[in-house]
């Protein structure tokens, strides 16, 4: 749980300082955060099971 915290604190910092230095995001298109979603179920359905 703490990695997502740290990764979430993370993101939320790069943000801020994107938006502070007017740096366009590098967000990537809705299609690679859909597969990005799909990892993440695998991955967990995975620890479930195991």
């Amino acid at each position: 749980m703490l990695e997502y915290i740290q990764a979430l604190g993370a993101g939320i910092i790069l943000g801020i300082m994107y938006v502070l230095i007017r740096v366009p995001s590098p967000a990537p298109p809705p299609v690679a955060l859909t597969g990005l979603a799909g990892m993440l179920i695998g991955y967990s359905a995975i620890d479930a099971i195991a």
